[in-house]
């Protein structure tokens, strides 16, 4: 989920505009820590304006902590490593590890076509679910219209609507709906360009081929077996579980406008595009879990990890099913996603290994550039 049409409010929207990194750290900063130049790209986050910035590393030689700003403004209590916040669109990685593993189960077929898992659901204003698959769908050259580039819904539910909406119930069908009012951007498979609507579909196939619920699959088959307590899907529960701290937007105003507490929401309003919570544990455990094939045979993972380029724009920048990857200025790649929903924007990404792993989180959606702290933990 995000609250622009970019990938979202963390990499993609740093990765589709012009970039100011942090420089790289000394060789000898490093030798005497070896986080100094991350811990200076997070602390820039907050000089940029947000309240409260949270980082996580972890390597060969063990896990490190860093954090600047404040959870809660009111409090001022600082921002903790256990710490709990929405992931946005992170979620989209799950939902793909899922479809995978029913492709694995012999249950679906990448290239099955949704009409054939969701008769009629796509269709309307040249949308035509007969000519768009399942895996146009997890890499979003499906050309399927993004709801959330819809005025009304933006208005409603990231402009100054969503004082009085926050707790409106959001069902796929809906979703849909908004998206289907829409011309698509392009024919299948022609394209790409990021649609959260794609990840409703995926998730709604999810459930037809499963029977149950796209959350409890994700529970079932990723969060129960890597022991990931930290993380869930809500589903229409508004508020955060303990320890968090809060989440803070201008409602998509500009930076100057008033702030405003957007902690308690329905994640309805995200569903399978972008609805879950974590840590930055957690979803170190799950890239790595991943990454190492722990979740998919080969041949799906190998799916997942064949990539299409998202244009001229982004020339560093690819997208396989729900997993993004991304050349660093040194040249590393690293593997992951990011998230960006009201007031939080969350990044998890990995080597491709699994050996080196980093996950943040900003708690205002309003300024930062998170890309620098990749540039910092990875290339300083």
């Amino acid at each position: 989920m995000s609250v622009r049409k970019t990938l979202s409010a963390a990499v993609l929207a740093a990765a589709l505009t012009a970039t100011a990194f942090t420089a790289p750290a000394l060789a000898g900063e490093r030798t005497g820590d070896r986080h100094r130049a991350t811990q200076k790209a997070v602390d820039a986050l907050v000089g940029a304006g947000i309240p409260g910035a949270l980082a996580q590393a972890q390597d060969r030689h063990g896990t490190w902590n860093g954090s600047a700003g404040v959870a809660d403004t009111t409090t001022g209590r600082p921002r903790l490593p256990q710490d709990r916040y929405r992931v946005g669109s992170i979620t989209k990685t799950f939902v793909a590890t899922v479809v995978l593993q029913l492709e694995a189960e012999g249950r679906l077929d990448l290239d099955d076509t949704v009409e054939s898992r969701l008769p009629g659901v796509v269709r309307g204003n040249g949308h035509d679910g007969r000519k768009i698959t399942i895996r146009q769908l997890l890499n979003h050259t499906s050309g399927v219209y993004d709801f959330t580039s819809d005025p009304d819904y933006r208005e409603k539910v990231f402009g100054s609507g969503f004082l009085e909406h926050r707790y409106d119930t959001w069902t796929p069908r809906r979703l849909l709906d908004v998206a289907m009012r829409h011309r698509p951007d392009f024919a299948p498979g022609t394209d790409w360009s990021y649609s959260n609507t794609n990840y409703v579909l995926a998730g709604m196939v999810i459930e037809k081929v499963t029977g149950r619920s796209y959350g409890k699959e994700v529970e079932r088959r990723i969060l129960k077996p890597l022991g990931l307590r930290a993380t869930s899907v809500p589903g229409t529960d508004p508020t955060m579980p303990a320890p968090s701290g809060r989440a803070y937007s201008t409602l998509s105003g500009a930076p100057g406008s008033p702030v405003h507490d957007v902690t308690e929401l329905n994640p309805s309003l995200a569903w399978a595009a972008g609805e879950m919570v974590s840590d930055s544990a957690d979803l170190q455990r799950f890239v790595r879990a991943l990454l190492r094939g722990a979740l998919l045979p080969p041949r799906q993972m190998k799916e997942m990890t064949t990539t299409v380029p998202l244009g001229e724009e982004a020339p560093s920048v690819r997208y396989g099913l729900g997993i993004i990857e991304q050349k660093l200025s040194c040249g590393k790649e690293v593997w992951g996603h990011s998230g960006g929903i009201h007031g939080s924007a969350s990044e998890v990404v990995s080597t491709r290994d699994g050996r080196h792993t980093l996950a943040l989180n900003i708690n205002g959606d309003w300024a930062g550039d998170t890309r620098a702290v990749l540039e910092a933990e990875f290339c300083g």
